[in-house]
């Protein structure tokens, strides 16, 4: 099972960290934190020596009722940050958080190699028609809504099923748009209560139905912290807990804030197996 990032395949059979690079003021965990260059470079040094393989960088808090940005200040944000990440690291695989066409088309111009969309194409018609024309790869995630909206939509008639209809839609769609590598984000948080959140991880292997690549991204959520009485601070250890599960279930990319203690789960993973 491989991807090609371009022109480097990247084989997912053996999972692989995705860090996170949040250059949002209002990101749930990390707002604020990554506004000069030396935090951003420092902090992308530190998940490229962890063992990060992507570095996912996001300029629109998708945080549950986060505030619309506009396009053109989400563009102000993220443009200059992938020119800095690529000027400074040339062989980084940059992937590029958002849901917006042009966006995306800005940012493989400058260079990046990948674009995760929360919305899976429905947010902006134009995305999969330019991330074919790209023959980028493509992470599109399960939500219903938008992350303004997301919290009120979580009814369901059969959460499984309807993941995997909603996906074997996106799918055809991508397809029909000549995306040939396709990764798929079962959205955890994203219209979902924290019983669907779990019930979600427990039968996440079902989507290996798809022969598509699973990623996961559980890192440091509130499904973690309600169940433990702490806060997205106190929640490494519960997201180390829940990787190795999201391991056992069949997923090939991990989404973290902290990439040293996910590999360590991969790294265990792999010498049990």
């Amino acid at each position: 099972m491989t991807i090609n990032c371009k022109g480097n395949l990247i084989d997912l059979n053996i999972p692989k960290v995705m860090g996170i690079l949040n250059i949002t003021p209002d990101s749930f965990f990390d707002g604020g934190r990554y506004r000069d260059e030396k935090a951003i470079l420092d902090k992308t040094d530190q998940m490229l020596i962890g063992g990060a393989t992507f570095i996912d960088v996001g300029a629109y808090s998708s945080r549950p009722g986060a505030p619309h940005v506009p396009e053109g200040e989400e563009l102000l944000r993220i443009t200059p940050i992938v020119e800095l990440l690529l000027k400074n690291f040339p062989d980084i695989t940059l992937s590029i958080d958002t849901f917006r066409a042009k966006v995306a088309r800005e940012c493989l111009d400058r260079g990046a190699a990948m674009i995760n969309d929360i919305s899976a194409g429905k947010m902006d018609a134009d995305m999969m028609a330019t991330v074919g024309h790209y023959r980028v790869p493509y992470i599109m995630m399960h939500m219903k809504g938008t992350p303004q909206t997301m919290q009120y939509e979580t009814a369901y008639k059969d959460l499984t099923n309807d993941i995997l209809y909603y996906f074997s839609e996106r799918i055809a769609a991508a397809r029909a748009s000549q995306i040939n590598d396709i990764i798929v984000d079962p959205g955890f948080g994203f219209a979902k209560t924290v019983e669907q959140n779990y019930e979600l991880l427990s039968k996440m292997d079902l989507l290996q139905c798809l022969e598509l690549p699973i990623l996961a991204g559980l890192s440091r959520k509130s499904m973690i912290y309600k169940i433990l009485g702490t806060d997205a601070q106190g929640a490494l250890n519960g997201t180390t807990a829940l990787n190795m599960v999201a391991l056992n279930r069949g997923a090939n990319i991990l989404r973290v804030h902290d990439v040293k203690e996910a590999m360590e789960c991969i790294k265990l993973k792999q010498a049990i197996l």
